[in-house]
């Protein structure tokens, strides 16, 4: 299989890679912990923290320069070295309540930030020397969720663009349902062009698309699912389909559950996930052709809330961010016996929220 042979072929290369993990700065850490991975051992070591308060989602640059962090100033940006340090560029307040989800448009030029506790979308001009700019948009969600125990008002979890960046997708936790946006190339104002609704109580939580971008994928934190969806945005308006719905956790109904991370392998061939609660990660196989999700294994991590997780670039190591046990842990996946194996030891982080794996230029 393509991911059982991806390891043999990176150390080949001899490219060099760190991870990027960020953590909450209420306790002992101070932000965002840089490793190095070694990637025939399949293990990371810490080589330094940057300090960023509060550093609970991270992601690059359309063009891999620059790590933009969600902290309790807004959003910081730092340069991306070529040995992968990070150094600290500027930063920017966003006009309201902290922001939880972040991404990037692919001509480089804006910034999209998700807010979960305000329900908020803001759009932040990127300069071209890095710098994060003046904020050129922001809408908050209006309406009221159906579960008020917990979705009782809007929680954007997750903004995106489509493949094609055409739209932005902004999925809101608390109103059950993505918003879809067109942004206009200039001012980059927002303008609501669809809704993409979702079963009532269901919780989507993060949203990512396949390579060839004619397929998205939706978790569900409170059906504890997986959405597929056909995308289609060649014609004037854009069209998503829901072509299957799968379980992301195991069979059992004794724990309760709600879905976390949601991470699609390198090569497009595995989606991967994990859920809190009942503390499980899960692999399922991709059809490329179709889209489709058939799942290999889901299985217990014996950590407290794996909020997020990676594959190393090995193809067979997967990273487990234990947000409650406050450490990372280390499983090889088997792809053949569709399990996976706990490897090495633990490396203790508190509270690490998010990790994102970048390859290095020496």
């Amino acid at each position: 299989m393509t991911a059982v042979h991806f390891s043999k072929e990176v150390a080949m290369s001899g490219k060099k890679y760190v991870a990027y993990v960020g953590t909450y700065t209420h306790g002992s850490s101070i932000g965002i912990h840089v490793y190095d991975i070694d990637v025939e051992k399949g293990t990371m070591t810490e080589r330094n923290v940057v300090p960023v308060h509060n550093a609970s989602h991270i992601t690059k640059s359309y063009n891999g320069k620059y790590l933009y962090s969600i902290a309790d100033e807004g959003v910081e940006v730092l340069k991306i070295e070529k040995n992968g340090d990070l150094t600290p560029i500027n930063q920017v307040g966003i006009n309201g309540m902290r922001g939880c989800y972040l991404s990037v448009s692919k001509s480089g030029k804006f910034l999209f930030v998700g807010g979960y506790h305000d329900g908020k979308v803001t759009v932040v001009h990127t300069h071209r020397d890095g710098r994060l700019g003046s904020i050129m948009a922001d809408v908050f969600h209006k309406g009221i969720g159906s579960v008020a125990e917990r979705n009782f008002r809007p929680h954007v979890s997750c903004v995106i663009p489509t493949p094609d960046d055409k739209y932005l997708c902004a999925v809101d936790n608390g109103l059950d349902h993505v918003k879809i946006y067109r942004i206009h190339e200039k001012t980059a104002q927002l303008e609501l062009y669809d809704i993409l609704r979702c079963k009532l109580e269901s919780g989507p939580r993060l949203m990512c698309f396949s390579q060839d971008g004619k397929f998205a994928y939706i978790n569900f934190e409170l059906r504890n699912t997986i959405g597929v969806y056909s995308y289609n945005g060649d014609g004037k308006n854009p069209e998503f389909e829901l072509l299957q719905e799968i379980g992301s956790i195991m069979d059992t109904k004794e724990v309760s559950s709600a879905c976390c991370a949601l991470k699609l392998s390198a090569d497009g061939e595995y989606l991967y996930c994990s859920s809190a609660g009942e503390n499980t990660v899960g692999i399922f196989k991709v059809d490329k052709s179709t889209g489709l999700l058939e799942k290999m294994c889901i299985l217990p991590i014996s950590g407290g809330y794996p909020k997020d997780i990676d594959v190393l670039p090995d193809g067979k190591t997967m990273v487990v961010l234990c947000h409650e046990s406050n450490y990372i842990r280390f499983f090889t996946i088997d792809y053949e016996k569709k399990c996976i194996v706990m490897k090495g030891k633990q490396l203790p982080v508190e509270t690490p929220n998010c990790i994102l794996i970048s390859e290095t230029e020496e």
